[in-house]
């Protein structure tokens, strides 16, 4: 017999996200014709919208699939089988793009790293300018890893890459970073950016994203890779008229453009703000309570989540348990090299200063439930924290 549980669920993992009400009462509308008029507005709404959250003035071609499907059309709209690629191993979802060329056939040139750091450009710019021939072409990167919460400096990768002189094209993985932190796919050259509903955009899973650049375009139109479903020229042709080749996900759709109308009334900076201010007072709980934060370089701290290494001998999946069993709050398990190795604690999408505090205060509880040794305290530190930016604010 199921136990009644008083209260909400904290759902504290990085991405998918909780669903405001706002949205869930909008994507909850009757189902419409998505051939009819009425869709034919809505689909204008959230194909421009779209442009204002990615920070473009060119085409986001909107897919109904995952993150992993939004990966699949970037590659293979610009691609060609044997093309070389250059991708960086920060993460597991860097790792699972990286797996997912080789399926294709392309050849990966994948620069390693320690899973505690971001994006290297300098590494990138040494092995653009080493390749004479250039033979690689595209530099594929994740911006915010959320394995690992390290987020990479797309912009300097972008300074990188043209340093060196370099045709490559510039793909970039958003789909944990989109809504949350500052990102400018048209100011930062970016060719091809990747991403989808379920995080900083607060929707359920379902949509991805593609927001392209012209001369991603004019690769689609050279490139080999036999693609159907995934085929922008398709999508941006039907798009012309704002409709799609195919069925799209007619109600989520209203949550997306609920999502932009909520994001924009708050304003992107202000959204980022929160966010950055979130990230800051989980952090120094985390110091407080004598944990280690996994990404070692205070640029590259994500404002999306935080990942927490276990001391020595205690696994992390056990104290999630601990805390899903006896506070109902899901936190998000270590994946890939760094599995029961950390637990990630989500600060991102409809989230408020309470809702914060009430995630922290879980944490610190199931520490001292799991026998996990650490000093008590990070609550208040970041309530002192988060207390003090509110002062200042008013100041």
């Amino acid at each position: 017999m199921t136990t009644f549980k008083s209260g909400r669920h904290f759902l504290q993992i990085p991405g998918p996200s909780n669903v405001p009400d706002r949205i869930l009462h909008a994507i909850g509308r009757p189902t419409i014709d998505h051939r009819g008029p009425e869709f034919q507005k809505l689909s204008e709404e959230v194909l421009i919208g779209s442009r204002r959250i990615f920070k473009t003035s060119g085409p986001v071609v909107v897919f109904p699939t995952s993150g992993t499907g939004a990966w699949e059309a970037a590659l293979l709209n610009t691609l060609s089988p044997g093309d070389k690629v250059l991708m960086c191993e920060t993460g597991h979802f860097a790792t699972l793009w990286y797996k997912m060329a080789r399926k294709f056939g392309l050849q990966v040139d994948f620069v390693p790293t320690d899973w505690r750091h971001g994006v290297d450009p300098q590494i990138v710019e040494d092995k653009l300018k080493a390749d004479s021939g250039q033979r690689i072409k595209s530099v594929n990167i994740v911006h915010n890893e959320t394995s690992t919460g390290v987020l990479s400096r797309v912009a300097e990768v972008r300074q990188a890459i043209d340093n060196a002189g370099h045709p490559a094209l510039f793909m970039v993985d958003t789909i944990s970073s989109l809504g949350s932190t500052d990102y400018r796919h048209e100011e930062w050259q970016v060719d091809v950016t990747v991403g989808c509903s379920q995080k900083g955009l607060m929707l359920p899973p379902g949509l991805g994203f593609n927001a392209i650049s012209e001369k991603a375009l004019e690769a689609s139109r050279a490139n080999t890779f036999v693609r159907h479903f995934w085929d922008w020229n398709d999508m941006l042709h039907a798009n012309e008229n704002f409709f799609y080749p195919s069925t799209p996900c007619t109600n989520l759709l209203f949550g997306l453009r609920e999502s932009i109308k909520m994001l924009e009334e708050e304003g992107l900076d202000k959204v980022f703000a929160r966010h950055a201010r979130f990230g800051e007072a989980t952090r120094r709980a985390v110091r407080s309570w004598g944990l280690e934060i996994l990404c070692q370089e205070s640029f590259e701290y994500s404002p999306v989540l935080t990942a927490v290494l276990m001391p020595q001998g205690k696994g992390a999946d056990a104290l999630r348990k601990v805390i899903l069993d006896n506070f109902d709050m899901s936190l998000g398990n270590g994946l890939g090299k760094v599995a029961d190795k950390v637990f990630r604690i989500g600060h991102l999408g409809d989230l408020n200063d309470l809702s914060l505090i009430g995630t922290l205060a879980g944490v610190e509880m199931g520490l001292e439930l799991g026998g996990v040794e650490h000093t008590k305290g990070g609550v208040a530190a970041a309530m002192d924290y988060l207390s003090a930016e509110r002062g200042a604010a008013k100041a």
